[in-house]
């Protein structure tokens, strides 16, 4: 005897999470891919709210009233798994808690995630928080991170238990179930109320709306950045003149006030240059570059460039530890292609450093000509 015990939106549901978690996980590796990563993200933050909705006036076995989440029954279980006492026709005991830890964590993820994209990079929803605790980003990131990684645990437990399961109670056709919403195993089966079709068909469309906004619509709010460019000729027209006529305009917020004081007392001998100017104008420079130093920035690069540094007098920013981490993964050719010509060339991938922004979302690599 059949029972139908999984309904076509919870299967979509469930579907969706792994179409969305997956995509999440995959862009995270990369910052090219990081707007496509807080769009699945904020995506699958709304589908576990559904799911959170669905978990309390949802059909049965949908249900956490359903889930059998007693410390007793979940030590039965598990002692008995291999010669099991009771069959269940929605998820046994240890299922439940998986999936209630996994709705926990996707909820904390979601929430961190916002918090490490608005503070880290002054973007989204929580970017007015990224004034008051920029400095703690690494915080936010390192929690985001930990966060995944217990994701990961709970879903190879799933995967594990789903697995078991098709092993040790293949009639059941749990795995089966998945798709067709139907165990081989007599009870009760399950239904939709009119309000819960409603309630289902707002809740993941309102997952594939944010979605599709998220990436079709130009500065939306869930991924537009608020750091603005910088007139440094505005600024300070000295500054820009005499340092952007041999390279580019470096933003003075790259190094920290011991950098700048260090290479202006130098100009002579400035990276194999003689830079010297009148008196008056290097004293014009530098107080420019010490007032707007990476001490006074909130800037992700300028915060990690000068926690990398650690007082070190470091002149070169492709010598702070935190460039060479960065860029430890291309090969030295690349920075020798035509294209680029030198590690000094930010603006090569860095349109934008001109004017002091320097964002993941505004790399683009240019293409390898040697």
């Amino acid at each position: 005897m059949k029972t139908y015990v999984w309904t076509l939106p919870t299967r979509i549901f469930h579907t969706l999470l792994v179409v969305f978690v997956l995509v999440a996980y995959i862009t995270a590796e990369w910052d090219d891919f990081l707007s496509l990563h807080v769009a699945f993200g904020s995506a699958l933050g709304v589908l576990i709210l559904y799911r959170v909705v669905w978990g309390v006036i949802g059909p049965k076995y949908s249900k956490f009233s359903d889930f059998n989440l007693n410390a007793t029954a979940l030590k039965e279980y598990l002692f008995s798994v291999f010669n099991p006492k009771k069959e269940y026709i929605g998820h046994n005991p240890a299922a439940g808690y998986t999936m209630v830890a996994i709705i926990i964590v996707l909820l904390l993820l979601t929430i961190t995630g916002f918090l490490t994209y608005g503070i880290q990079e002054n973007r989204g929803i929580f970017a007015f928080l990224h004034s008051s605790f920029f400095k703690d980003m690494e915080l936010f990131e390192e929690i985001h991170e930990f966060l995944g990684a217990a994701l990961w645990v709970l879903i190879g437990a799933h995967v594990i238990g789903v697995l078991l399961d098709r092993l040790l109670h293949a009639k059941q056709e749990t795995l089966k179930s998945i798709v067709n919403g139907y165990k081989n195993i007599e009870g009760e089966s399950t239904k939709l109320s009119f309000l819960q079709i409603i309630i289902s068909i707002v809740g993941i469309g309102l997952s594939i709306f944010v979605l599709v906004y998220a990436l079709s619509v130009k500065d939306n709010m869930i991924t537009a950045g608020y750091h603005q460019p910088i007139d440094y000729k505005k600024e300070n027209a000295l500054f820009v003149n005499e340092c952007a006529s041999c390279h580019i305009l470096y933003p003075p917020s790259l190094l920290p006030k011991e950098s700048w004081k260090i290479m202006m007392a130098n100009l002579q001998e400035h990276f194999g240059d003689d830079a010297s100017l009148e008196p008056e104008d290097t004293q014009n420079i530098l107080k420019y570059l010490l007032d707007n130093s990476a001490e006074y920035s909130t800037s992700e690069a300028s915060v990690n460039i000068l926690n990398s540094l650690q007082n070190k007098d470091t002149i070169a920013i492709t010598q702070t530890p935190f460039w060479k981490k960065r860029h430890k993964n291309i090969d030295d050719k690349y920075f020798k292609s035509k294209n680029i010509k030198s590690k000094a060339n930010c603006k090569a991938c860095h349109s934008d450093v001109e004017k002091g922004l320097i964002e993941d979302n505004n790399i683009k690599i240019p293409s390898m000509e040697s």
